[in-house]
């Protein structure tokens, strides 16, 4: 097990030379959204986990962890627990985390029948204890964040001082299942950077499931009906819009690091696929929510016969291709479109730490799988290069053997987590990212 540390305490703002994930600090004044493209000053404080602890999560009964290195490897064979501990830290950011699972899923088998996950940080509004876990009414599907010992007001709250961005083996198939999936990894980009935006998408979905009910009942209801339209086409706008607006600043964001084109990870466009962005694309909001509305109530007949909507926000798919070879990911081979992939979740990382003012955390299990030579080592040196504290996983050692001298690595088994040999043998992780 690791052995006790006390973390660092937040380093002081500075600026230096370029480097990805970076961000500007002006005046004390963090940017947003709309900070200017393409001006990237590179500042000291950074988000770092400095203590995990699991109480009877997922194979875990009991575990405290404190990573040590900037870059820590979770090794180990399947079923060992890796992505167990990656899961635990994702529940620690709003969201449902990186394998999306209920609540009820996550207590251990055989265990009491709750669960618990808190983390200690340094933040850029210092240190910061977040927990989440069982509802204290003991519902097993309902999870409860704290900050700080207390209840958070809202999920912005703890949006404000942590973030985190993943990539799984399941987003290796992303291109060969149906569109529901490249949605779903579409609107987990956005709630990093919109909190309003899943409460869009439940309102959309939620009416529109009312409204396929009603439907499939022949209660013809025309006020109830419409009224439910209404709200699917005020939520189907706004969530396509804010879908969109992702896209452009993903499009936008270059592929590079430190100025240098990276091209085993070759630039992308995203594309949204999508009746209702079409239309948003040349008119404005209002009148794409009155066009939205009318069809709706046009295709009542319709979609009472074929038992589900045709037309809405719950539609969207998102195409991805490579520019320079003009491939669409779908087309292209397994390693191809991992590393489309990773480009993604690169230049989103960028953004939120624009966005925000820290590099979120970086998730990758099993990050190696289906990369070449090539592209693998252009990963780690992306990694090094990185001020994000990054955890990931594996089943071989030696596959990430050309971190050692950067990175310290864990063996994952029966529950607890050994120091593994050959690797970086570290001082407690400093807040500024001075270890080791």
């Amino acid at each position: 097990m690791s052995t006790p540390s006390q973390p660092g305490q937040p380093a002081a703002a500075g600026t230096g030379c370029l480097k990805p994930f970076s961000f500007v600090i002006c005046a004390g004044v963090i940017p947003g959204p709309l900070s200017p493209p393409g001006v990237h000053c590179h500042v000291r404080i950074v988000l770092r986990l400095h203590r995990l602890t699991l109480t009877d999560f997922r194979n875990y009964a009991a575990l405290t962890w404190r990573p040590r290195a900037r870059i820590s490897v979770l090794i180990g064979p399947n079923g060992s627990g890796k992505t167990n501990l990656l899961e635990a830290v994702s529940l620690l950011v709003p969201g449902r985390g990186l394998r999306g699972s209920r609540g009820a899923d996550l207590p251990r088998r055989g265990g009491p029948g709750y669960w618990a996950v808190a983390g200690k940080f340094s933040t850029i509004l210092g240190e910061t204890d977040i927990g989440t876990g069982t509802a204290p009414d003991g519902i097993s599907d309902r999870r409860v964040f704290r900050l700080d010992g207390t209840t958070p007001r809202n999920q912005a709250e703890i949006a404000s001082r942590a973030a985190a961005v993943w990539l799984t083996p399941r987003m290796d198939r992303l291109f060969q299942e149906g569109a529901s999936g490249r949605r779903r990894f579409l609107d987990r980009l956005v709630w990093a950077l919109d909190a309003a935006h899943a409460r869009e998408v439940a309102a959309h979905d939620g009416a529109m499931v009312q409204r396929n009910r009603l439907l499939a009942e022949r209660r013809a209801e025309p006020a109830w009906l419409s009224g439910l339209e209404d709200a699917m086409a005020r939520h189907g706008v706004a969530a396509t819009a804010a879908r969109m607006a992702l896209v452009r600043r993903l499009n936008a964001e270059p592929p590079t690091l430190d100025g240098a084109v990276t091209s085993a990870f070759p630039a992308a466009r995203i594309d949204l696929v999508c009746a209702i962005a079409n239309r948003l694309a040349i008119s404005p909001a209002l009148e794409v929510e009155d066009w939205l509305r009318a069809e709706l109530a046009a295709n009542r007949g319709r979609d009472a016969a074929s038992g589900t909507t045709v037309l809405g926000a719950h539609r969207a798919d998102m195409m991805l291709t490579d520019l320079e070879s003009r491939t669409e990911a779908g087309l292209a081979s397994t390693g191809q479109q991992k590393a489309l992939l990773i480009g993604v979740i690169l230049r989103h990382a960028r953004l939120i730490a624009d966005a925000r003012g820290f590099a979120p955390l970086l998730l990758l299990d099993e990050p190696a799988v289906h990369l070449d030579e090539q592209r693998r080592a252009a990963l780690f040196q992306a990694l090094r290069e990185s001020p994000a504290q990054v955890i990931m996983s594996g089943t071989d050692a030696a596959t990430f053997l050309p971190l050692a001298d950067h990175a310290e690595a864990w063996r994952a088994h029966a529950g607890e987590l050994r120091p593994e040999p050959g690797f970086l043998a570290c001082s407690p992780l400093s807040s500024d990212g001075v270890t080791c």
